[in-house]
C-alpha cells in the first residue's frame, strides 16, 4: 500500500492527491502535525530539506510532488492519463507543470511568507511577487487560447488547480484574463480537486493573509 505524508491545507499535498484520485490509486494518508510526530521524524529525514509531500512505495521515497505524479504514472498507472506517451508532447506538459509551480505557486508563496509570522512584510518583495503573478496570469490567458482541457486530468490539471486556487486568494485574478478564471473554476468543479478543497476547508483560518469568502 503507498503512504503519501502531507497536510490537507498544502497545496504541494494537493498536488499528489489529486493524482492519486484521479487515477483511482489505493494508498494511505499520513497527517503531518503536532499529534503525529513519528509522521514529521519521517518526512524530515527523507529529503534534503524536510518538505513534503513525501511517498513511501515499499522501499522508495519519492518526494517533491512532480517526482510523485512521475513515479505514479511509471509504477502506478491508473485511470488519469497524467502524461502523455509522446516524449514530445511530455515535455511541453512538463513546462506547464513548471510554469505553474515555479511563476504561479513560488510567486503566491513568497506573498504568503512575508506574512508568516516572523515574515519581515517586505513591501518590495511583495510588490515583485504581484507583479510576476500579474504578468503569468497573462502569459496564461494567451496559453489558454490554445489549451482546451477535457475531462481528463494530467499533470497540467495536478499543478494549475492548487497554484491558482491559492493564487486567487493573494492576487485575484483580473477581469482582463477571462479564460484563465473560467479555467480555475473549472479545475474547482472537477471531484479529485474539489474533495481537496473540502477536505482544506477546516484550515483556512491558517491562512496568513485571511482566507476570502469564496474558494
Amino acid at each position: 500500500m503507498l503512504e503519501l505524508y502531507g497536510h490537507p491545507f498544502s497545496s504541494y499535498t494537493w498536488k499528489a492527491l489529486i493524482a492519486l484520485y484521479a487515477s483511482e490509486t489505493p494508498f494511505t494518508f499520513r497527517m503531518l502535525g503536532p499529534d503525529h510526530p513519528e509522521n514529521g521524524a519521517r518526512v524530515a529525514a527523507a529529503s534534503p530539506l524536510g518538505k513534503f509531500p513525501l511517498l513511501i512505495d515499499g522501499d522508495a521515497e519519492v518526494f517533491e510532488a512532480t517526482s510523485i505524479i512521475e513515479h505514479l504514472w511509471l509504477h502506478h498507472p491508473g485511470a488519469a492519463h497524467l502524461l502523455p506517451a509522446d516524449p514530445a508532447e511530455a515535455a511541453q506538459v512538463r513546462m506547464i507543470d513548471r510554469v505553474f509551480d515555479n511563476y504561479v505557486m513560488g510567486s503566491m508563496q513568497a506573498v504568503v511568507d512575508e506574512h508568516l509570522p516572523g515574515g519581515g512584510m517586505d513591501q518590495v518583495r511583495i510588490a515583485r511577487a504581484h507583479a510576476n503573478l500579474e504578468r503569468t496570469y497573462r502569459w496564461l490567458e494567451r496559453w489558454l487560447e490554445h489549451y482546451a482541457p477535457g475531462e481528463a486530468i494530467s499533470l497540467i490539471e495536478c499543478a494549475a488547480a492548487p497554484s491558482l486556487f491559492y493564487a486567487d486568494w493573494v492576487l485575484p485574478i483580473p477581469a482582463s484574463c477571462p479564460r484563465l478564471a473560467a479555467y480555475r473554476a473549472y479545475l474547482l468543479a472537477l471531484p479529485p480537486v474539489a474533495r481537496c478543497v473540502e477536505d482544506a476547508r477546516a484550515y483556512r483560518a491558517y491562512f496568513p493573509l485571511g482566507a476570502p469568502d469564496r474558494d
